[in-house]
């Protein structure tokens, strides 16, 4: 892992558009092992690529729990589908907070999980809208 892709804040752009699959509304971080277990299970029969529904299970799990954690109030979590990547959204109502990757950590501590994000991801970013903090991955699903 380099830390080059996502350096000292994610990029404020939007996502492309994709189809809905899967969404979630979460207010703890209790709740994330069911949400794992559902993706596992739905993204399961569509991704052949076991490494890849890990990776595809890792980007959500960390974006939410970094919502869940440093976001305030209700997430909503959704994984959608373009034509050849997997969207990973989460939305926090923390809008005036832009995703910033941990610098100058002892890697010990923790705070690696948007690094490790935006090396996975073919794209990502965040956006505000409607009083709400959207961050986003595009996973590739190839």
């Amino acid at each position: 892992m380099t830390g080059q892709a996502a350096g000292a804040v994610w990029p404020s752009a939007s996502p492309p558009p994709a189809s809905p699959a899967l969404t979630w509304s979460l207010r703890n971080v209790a709740e994330l092992p069911t949400v794992r277990a559902q993706l596992r299970r739905h993204a399961g029969t569509v991704v052949p690529d076991p490494d890849l529904l890990d990776q595809l299970i890792l980007a959500l799990d960390e974006m939410a729990s970094n919502a869940l954690r440093h976001g305030g109030g209700d997430v909503r979590a959704t994984v959608r589908m373009t034509d050849d990547a997997y969207l990973i959204e989460v939305s926090d109502q923390a809008a005036a907070a832009p995703p910033t990757p941990a610098v100058g950590r002892d890697p010990s501590e923790g705070g690696l999980g948007l690094y490790l994000i935006a090396e996975m991801a073919t794209e990502h970013g965040w956006y505000v809208e409607s009083g709400h903090k959207f961050v986003w991955a595009l996973l590739p699903r190839n």
